[in-house]
């Protein structure tokens, strides 16, 4: 299934021609259009915005935060998301980039790994007065620096993402970016990582195939007791319960804003049979599909 989006869609969906493809881009977007959602998707590229006026709602697979002035964001390839414009003027700087320009080291030399790209982080920050005024700031270079001709300026414009980065840092709850990163974490982290690469479901053709402890193991190649255990010391969940609770928010999207029937969303989720999915969305919710889907009506 192929439900990223490249920058080359990105800027096809906005309606802006691209006639300088390359592996950064800045802008600061002023306009008024009718309020309406981006598409639940992942992209291939990472983007960080600041919204300096107007109000959204974005959506995560499983829960949406709303936004009014003065938030930034930080998006990656691995987190499907979607913006929903709700005021019709909104004021904000953007930058995105590709998986290219984030070389080695802005990788590992600086604090890109915590936890503002992390897939459990905090990928939504409210900066006070002071910070929004330092944020706009390296955006404000950062647009300056694509204007010029200087050898070195990629690597110029990659400090500045950096210091975005360390903004956001500031912001964040005080986590875990001086905890010593542990063989546990490290998996937890990429069996999460497996786990949301499979959604979010945008064609009643796409299907999950990795759906037990045991698969995600396999995939992984440690011993699912490993796994298991690792998982649970982490996230104080076991990896059961994660997996259930990705499957039963996207069951509940894709009811929500779909017209798809029932058994279609089953097998798109791994179900063979959909009184499978029945009893499992009844066990993970409280009510069965058709009875959360006619609440919606």
């Amino acid at each position: 299934m192929n439900s990223h989006e490249s920058i080359e869609q990105f800027f096809e969906r906005r309606g802006n021609r691209n006639d300088h493809p390359g592996d950064f881009y800045v802008y600061l977007v002023d306009d008024t259009h009718p309020p309406h959602p981006a598409p639940l998707t992942r992209r291939n590229y990472y983007k960080i915005s600041l919204l300096l006026e107007g109000e959204a709602i974005i959506h995560y697979a499983h829960r949406s935060i709303p936004v009014k002035g003065n938030t930034i964001i930080f998006s990656n390839p691995m987190i499907p998301y979607t913006w929903q414009r709700i005021s019709a003027r909104q004021r904000y700087y953007f930058c995105l980039f590709s998986a290219s320009f984030v070389n080695n080291r802005l990788k590992h030399e600086s604090p890109a790994e915590a936890s503002i790209f992390k897939i459990q982080g905090d990928h939504v920050l409210f900066p006070d007065m002071a910070a929004a005024g330092r944020i706009t700031g390296l955006f404000e270079m950062m647009m300056q620096e694509t204007k010029g001709h200087y050898t070195h300026k990629d690597d110029v414009l990659r400090n500045y993402v950096q210091l975005l980065i360390h903004e956001g840092l500031k912001i964040a709850p005080p986590v875990a970016s001086y905890i010593p990163i542990t063989s546990a974490d490290r998996l937890t982290e990429l069996f999460l990582e497996l786990l949301v690469r499979q959604f979010p479901i945008t064609s009643v053709h796409d299907r999950i195939n990795i759906k037990t402890a045991a698969a995600f193991a396999t995939q992984l190649s440690v011993h699912v007791n490993y796994l298991n255990k690792s998982v649970k010391a982490v996230t104080g969940k076991t990896t059961t319960e994660l997996i259930s609770e990705h499957l039963a928010n996207e069951a509940g999207y894709l009811l929500r804003h779909t017209h798809w029937d029932v058994a279609q969303i089953g097998y798109c989720l791994g179900f063979e049979h959909a009184s499978n999915f029945n009893t499992f969305f009844r066990k993970m919710t409280g009510e069965t599909p058709q009875q959360f889907r006619r609440k919606l009506q």
